[in-house]
């Protein structure tokens, strides 16, 4: 009986994959999806509806590896979809791809993928050199007639669409240009356990949103940058899974593009995600200044409900073994959106931020309210990191909230 149980025992192993070469899945670029537009006539007029199309969509690696997957999903999609051939490869410029680096993708075997509604699939490995900090292409091509599903609206990085299967082509000619992501959600890479994934959950200003676009200079950008600058140290890959207009505590009252509320989407877009051992949560802002303004009056919290959902947070990854870190929320005082910002809004951006800085509740702090405050008059952002609204930074100012982090919260 020992014998057998042994025998048992070491199969396990050998077939365990990752166990035997000492390895695992991190996440190297990702972002989080939000709803389908109801209508099929808004879709087209957002460029979100296909037909005998190949979407090349460009995304921005964290860390490198040789060993590479992706994923794709139908996130919120009302009907299923079909992808008929998928590849990925180096990214040369615009939507030309790097000549000799382009691989078709599989499926369990197959080059075509079924998604079911709502629902997430991960390609087969590919054996490819994938650099930290570089470009990547992946083609997506949609036989018959799909809405986009799995839809980050606002990427800050352009896309594009061609007409007929084009995954396998150096470049797309004449291409309808998107600055969405759509169906593909994630990128994957191989590299040894110590590794691990940070992810940036967040609204707008995690988005990005103002940054300027094909840059990547998000600041989880700037973190991502700063980390692989470390090249002695174990990789850490970074996922920004912020989407603007994001509130905590409520779907959106008008606006699907803003995403369904954090503690919603917490599950999909932070503890399935590959090799997480971090998450750093900058959200709450949009449940002070939404209400009024884009939101109903009777959807206005009090601080107290907003540190009720960063307690719920924490509670979630801890129980999942996550690290999660506070950013302190940035100032917002003289914003030009027409209702967002009030005195009353004012004193509960202040109690939120008392509290993640003295509660100790979360397992680190990072200050990104005083990094990018202007030091004459703290409720307002310093004019040199404005990027023109006043509640939005710009290139500088998430320069400075990058640089901010202490990266010894991630050793």
């Amino acid at each position: 009986m020992k014998a057998v149980l042994g025998i048992f025992t070491t199969l396990i192993v050998a077939g365990s994959g990752h166990a035997a070469d000492d390895t695992r899945w991190i996440g190297t670029w990702g972002f989080s999806p939000a709803p389908q537009l109801a209508s099929p006539a808004l879709m087209l007029s957002s460029d979100l509806l296909f037909e005998k199309q190949t979407i090349r969509e460009i995304v921005h690696t964290s860390v490198g590896g040789r060993s590479v997957r992706v994923r794709l999903s139908n996130a919120y999609g009302k009907e299923p979809v079909t992808i008929a051939s998928a590849h990925i490869a180096l990214r040369q410029s615009e939507s030309a791809i790097v000549p000799g680096s382009d691989h078709p993708l599989t499926f369990g075997g197959r080059p075509a993928v079924f998604i079911p509604t709502d629902a997430t699939v991960v390609s087969d490995p590919v054996d490819m050199d994938l650099p930290a900090l570089s470009d990547v292409a992946v083609s997506l091509f949609l036989p018959k007639p799909e809405a986009g599903g799995g839809i980050h609206y606002s990427a800050q990085q352009t896309s594009y669409v061609g007409s007929g299967d084009l995954t396998s082509a150096q470049s797309i000619s004449d291409p309808l240009r998107i600055t969405s992501w759509v169906f593909l959600t994630g990128l994957d890479v191989s590299v040894p356990s110590s590794a691990a994934t940070i992810v940036a959950f967040g609204d707008s200003i995690t988005d990005g949103a103002l940054s300027t676009v094909d840059a990547n200079r998000r600041w989880p950008n700037i973190l991502a940058n700063r980390l692989a600058a470390r090249k002695s140290e174990t990789p850490i890959g970074v996922l920004d899974e912020g989407i603007g207009g994001n509130r905590l505590l409520h779907d959106p009252a008008d606006n699907i593009r803003f995403g369904v509320n954090g503690l919603a989407r917490f599950d999909r877009d932070v503890l399935a995600q590959p090799g997480v051992r971090y998450v750093i949560v900058l959200e709450g802002i949009n449940d002070i200044g939404h209400p009024g303004q884009s939101a109903p009056l009777d959807q206005a919290v009090t601080a107290e409900d907003i540190i009720t959902a960063y307690k719920q947070l924490i509670e979630r990854a801890h129980e999942a073994g996550i690290k999660i870190i506070g950013g302190t929320l940035t100032p917002f005082a003289g914003t030009t959106i027409p209702g967002y910002f009030t005195p009353e809004k004012e004193v509960k951006r202040k109690a939120v931020n008392e509290w993640i800085r003295t509660s100790h509740a979360f397992d680190g702090v990072i200050d990104f309210d005083k990094a990018v405050q202007d030091p004459q008059n703290p409720d307002q952002m310093l004019s040199k990191y404005d990027g023109g609204d006043k509640l939005h930074p710009g290139d500088a100012g998430y320069q400075a909230m990058g640089e901010a982090i202490d990266l010894e919260l991630f050793r």
